[in-house]
Parts: structure tokens; C-alpha cells; sequence
């Protein structure tokens, strides 16, 4: 969450956007965070949920500054599973019908627009960078880097879903909307796809954060496999080397029983395995005098032990 928070202050802190943009970022945020609503009073308002403090300053200083309408903040906070989530609802108590046919969020026969209004839908692509941006401002989501990657906005309705994800092609990006239980939702999957929305969005610096923690995190996980499996390959090894000193020690016990001569090259090699248990074969080849081949040291181990089991077989005849 803290990187999420960290994408949504620097996508609020952006400087120099013209009119027409800041414009269609607030429509976005309106379209997703909210809407148009009737007060417990009867009151035509229009209220904007957001889970970012920065974002709420940020449209209300625009609706005062691009329309001109007043509007509150609200706190209000809610528990979830992960901890208590803070919200803050811009709300517009006075001219909310004006503001929303300013916005395009009503058409000229005020009837509600399902999608995104047809100005930012066919607007340049500075208005489409600020659509996403309003969007996920609004109801966005972001993956913690090391997890499966995903950048996603929660949206109202399926038309809203196709427009952002119409939106997203035109800024050469694949984002196909799928509906998840009850909501619809638009998702990039993508790692270089999320980076690049990151930055056509314009948070340039959380996204090389994102792009490097993930790196890092693909990292570690490779490393961790690789120590999983080395530590595994150790603990078999070593499995390995215990059963063969006991089958060494069986071995010298029944020739020494039955008075068995064993060749100089295999008793060496079976000493060597009793007196060096945690060895590899290959660090027992080296101890050898001469030193020999892990082959040949396991030729040799594996003789004795022939021998061994043919003595016992001669026993029992």
C-alpha cells in the first residue's frame, strides 16, 4: 500500500498539464470514484471517494480553479483484513448538476454517460494520459513488487471498463476488461506493459521504483531457488555418504569375521570413506594416495562392497 500511495502523491504533484487535460482527469476521477447522488436532505450532490490524501487536494483545487464550484473533504476510515483504510470523499454540495455537465459526466439531455465522455474519448493524447491517471487515481491498484504483477482499475460499470480500455489502446497499451465477481475491472498484466502505463501516466519515479524492486525480488526468488536446490542436492549427498559408511563399516566387520584378504586399492578406498563421512566422492578422490577420479573411488568403494555381499552370500550356503 505504501508504494500505491507513493504512485498516487506523484501522479497529484504533476505541474504544468494544460486546462484541457486537468479537465479530463477530473472527469475520470468523477466517473470512477463516484458520481452524482441525493443527499439524506433531497440535495442533488456529487461525492468522490479516494484513498489518497493527495488526490482529494488535488480535485478540489480544480473543481474551484477549471469550473468553479466549492467543495468539502471528508475523513472517514473502515476496516479491512490488511488494517483500517483511510477514505476521503471530495464532496460538491452547490451547482453538482452544473459541475457534472461540465464534466461531461451528464450529456446536454442530462441523461448519465456509462462510459467516459466523448471530449476525452476522442480528445489528444495528453486528455487520455489524464483519463488513466484520473482513473486510477480513483479506484487504481498496484502490485507490491515480488508478487505476480498487475496494474488494475476497478470501475463502475462495463462501459467504463471498454472506454478505459479503448483509451489504453490508443496509447498503444493492451488492457482488456474482465469482469471479477461482481465488479468490472480493467488489468494490465504485463510487467513492461505496467511500466510503461506508469510513466505515460506520469509517475516516472515510482515506476523505476516498481521496475527495480521487482527486479530485485525475480532476484532473490532465483537465488532462493537456487539455495533450495543446492541445499536439497547437500542434505541427499549426505544421506548418500552416511548409508555408504555403514555399509563400508558392515562390509569390514564380515571380512574381518571370516579372515577375507581385501586388496590394498579397496581397503584404502573404504577406510577413506569410514574416516571421511561428509566427504563427496570427489573430495575423497583427492584424499587418496595417489589421488584418483570420483569414478574411480567409486569403482573401488562399489568392489568392496561386491565382495562383501559375495562373502555373505557364501555364509548362508
Amino acid at each position: 500500500m505504501a508504494l500505491l500511495d507513493d504512485v498516487k502523491s506523484e501522479l497529484t504533484a504533476i505541474e504544468g498539464e494544460l486546462p484541457l487535460a486537468r479537465k479530463a482527469q477530473v472527469s475520470a476521477m468523477i466517473r470512477f470514484g463516484g458520481g452524482l447522488r441525493r443527499s439524506p436532505q433531497g440535495q442533488i450532490v456529487m461525492q468522490v471517494q479516494l484513498d489518497n490524501a493527495d488526490a482529494a487536494k488535488w480535485m478540489q483545487a480544480n473543481i474551484r480553479e477549471l469550473f468553479g464550484h466549492e467543495s468539502r473533504i471528508l475523513t472517514a476510515s473502515h476496516a479491512t483484513p490488511n488494517g483500517t483504510v483511510q477514505n476521503y470523499v471530495v464532496l460538491v454540495e452547490r451547482g453538482a448538476g452544473a459541475l457534472a455537465l461540465q464534466t461531461g459526466i451528464l450529456d446536454r439531455r442530462k441523461k448519465m454517460v456509462r462510459g467516459l465522455p466523448a471530449d476525452v474519448v476522442n480528445g489528444n493524447i495528453a486528455q487520455v494520459k489524464a483519463a488513466w491517471r484520473g482513473a486510477f487515481l480513483a479506484h487504481g491498484s498496484l502490485s507490491d513488487p515480488g508478487k505476480a504483477s498487475y496494474l488494475e482499475v476497478i470501475c463502475p460499470c462495463p462501459e467504463a471498463a471498454m472506454a478505459l480500455s479503448g483509451i489504453a489502446h490508443r496509447l498503444g497499451i493492451q488492457a482488456k476488461p474482465r469482469q471479477l465477481r461482481s465488479s468490472q475491472r480493467v488489468t494490465l498484466k504485463d510487467p513492461d506493459a505496467i511500466e510503461r502505463m506508469l510513466n505515460l501516466m506520469g509517475a516516472t519515479r515510482a515506476s523505476r521504483e516498481w521496475t527495480g524492486k521487482r527486479s530485485d525480488g525475480e532476484a532473490r526468488g532465483k537465488a532462493n531457488r537456487l539455495a533450495n536446490f543446492d541445499d536439497a542436492n547437500m542434505r541427499r549427498s549426505a544421506k548418500a555418504a552416511a548409508e555408504a559408511c555403514d555399509k563400508v563399516r558392515h562390509a569390514f566387520e564380515i571380512f574381518e569375521a571370516e579372515g577375507v584378504q581385501v586388496p590394498d586399492n579397496l581397503r584404502a578406498a573404504g577406510q577413506l570413506r569410514l574416516e571421511h563421512g561428509d566427504a563427496s566422492l570427489e573430495e575423497l578422490g583427492r584424499l587418496a594416495e595417489p589421488p584418483i577420479s570420483k569414478d574411480a573411488i567409486a569403482g573401488r568403494i562399489r568392489r568392496l562392497l561386491q565382495l562383501a555381499e559375495k562373502t555373505e552370500k557364501n555364509l548362508v550356503k
